[in-house]
């Protein structure tokens, strides 16, 4: 059996040489995006894994198709970047990756208590030897209010970390979990604007979630909200949070994720002319925290998407098994 992968990082090579030996089959490394210019590096495989900057459209499913590809597995959780009718059209079976939420979760939580304790403008200063303490009060999250959007796998984990803080726990989800309702109050979306102190999302993105977080919403929201992502940028209007941190509407912003990352994301971009204005206006403010979309970046997470990739298109193509099946 032989596996063509795309987007490979230098810090995944060892666990595919280790997943392709213990799994007995022959995995082809490939640092580039999956795209038209290279498709034929497929050519004869049985399957393909790639991350989220392969965009694998219609026009690429009938490539890989008629290439001979069976399997296309994302190492990654969200699967947007991936046609799933035109998958499903060709036959092609498509697998996505699962690992622990621990680390999303725990990257949240640090989050909160960055923007909270003005930790950034605290960093500042103390880069230039200024030691001083005004415009640097927090606030402490017992006496506060978060809110969960969300409230799948990483999101009941961000809830079951914040009740160590004694923080009151808001939660929304259409599919409300009982073990969740033990820590937190489920309540509809209007409430969970109006009493959030913190706001944190932990959805997929789709039609419906997209730009859940805009004019809108904000304006229902308490006046200086925290608003934490960790999940996927285009649940938030760019422009919408823009506006409302000049207003001061939005108290700060902890965000791993931004609407129109897709050319900067996990790149070198020190000598580049850029042309995103939002996320560069966005990142000067004093109280916007923002990471390159590494909430997920750990060893055991890494390991785990490799092994979901690999395996799962070997058990796909000889076991009639997958590990997390989307087509």
């Amino acid at each position: 059996m032989k596996i063509a992968a795309f987007e490979v990082r230098d810090d995944e090579r060892e666990s595919f040489t280790d997943e392709s030996n213990r799994v007995g089959v022959d995995v082809e490394l490939h640092a580039e995006c999956l795209d038209p210019s290279n498709v034929g590096l497929a050519a004869g495989c049985d399957g393909v894994s790639i991350l989220g900057q392969s965009h694998i459209d219609a026009a690429m499913i009938d490539a890989l198709a008629d290439a001979g590809v069976k399997v296309v597995a994302t190492r990654t959780i969200g699967y947007n970047h991936i046609d799933l009718n035109a998958a499903k059209r060709r036959g092609i079976m498509v697998l996505n990756a699962d690992y622990a939420p621990n680390g999303v979760a725990e990257y949240t939580v640090m989050f909160i208590l960055l923007v909270l304790r003005n930790y950034k403008p605290a960093l500042w200063r103390g880069q230039v030897y200024d030691f001083s303490l005004e415009g640097l009060q927090g606030r402490e999250l017992r006496n506060l209010t978060v809110g969960v959007m969300g409230t799948g796998r990483i999101g009941a984990t961000v809830i079951q970390c914040l009740t160590g803080f004694g923080c009151r726990i808001l939660a929304y989800d259409p599919h409300p979990n009982p073990k969740v309702a033990e820590h937190a109050e489920y309540v509809d979306l209007e409430t969970l604007y109006a009493q959030s102190d913190v706001i944190t999302l932990h959805m997929p993105l789709l039609d419906s979630t997209f730009h859940i977080i805009n004019r809108e919403t904000i304006a229902k929201m308490k006046d200086g909200v925290v608003l934490i992502n960790c999940a996927r940028g285009e649940l938030m209007d760019l422009d919408a949070l823009i506006d409302n941190i000049e207003a001061e509407k939005i108290g700060g912003l902890g965000l791993d994720t931004v609407e129109t990352e897709g050319d900067l994301i996990h790149r070198d971009r020190r000598t580049d002319i850029l042309t995103n204005r939002g996320i560069a206006y966005l990142r000067q403010f004093p109280n916007v925290v923002m990471t390159q979309h590494m909430a997920f970046y750990t060893d055991a997470a890494v390991r785990s998407m490799v092994s979901c990739s690999v395996d799962g298109i070997r058990a796909a193509i000889v076991d009639g098994d997958f590990r997390t099946r989307i087509a």
